[in-house]
């Protein structure tokens, strides 16, 4: 009982975002059927959010500040020397 308990407690979050992809799906596949087109848009955006979610706590990464910033950062010195390497004038066709 004690190892059940265990694993329901360290899988929580996980078990959550499955079930919560479940029921988003199930809702948008009954509100396309009801012709409800932009309800049935956002609960495949929630889906597709607790679907990021899981295979985030899956593989163990954490989305703190400091790893948003960090991967901000390094995108923002990579877009300024692609750019910097860019042609001043792109050729006409």
């Amino acid at each position: 009982m004690a190892t059940l308990t265990t694993s329901l407690i360290v899988m929580r979050w996980e078990l959550l975002s499955a079930v919560m992809m479940f029921f988003a799906s199930t809702l948008k596949t009954k509100l396309r059927q009801d012709s409800h087109h932009v309800m049935a848009f956002m609960c495949g955006g929630i889906g597709l959010g607790m679907t990021c979610w899981f295979v985030t706590g899956l593989m163990g990464i954490t989305l703190t500040m400091e790893s948003v910033h960090n991967f901000m950062s390094i995108s923002k010195d990579v877009f300024i020397q692609v750019m910097s390497q860019a042609p001043a004038e792109w050729p006409m066709p």
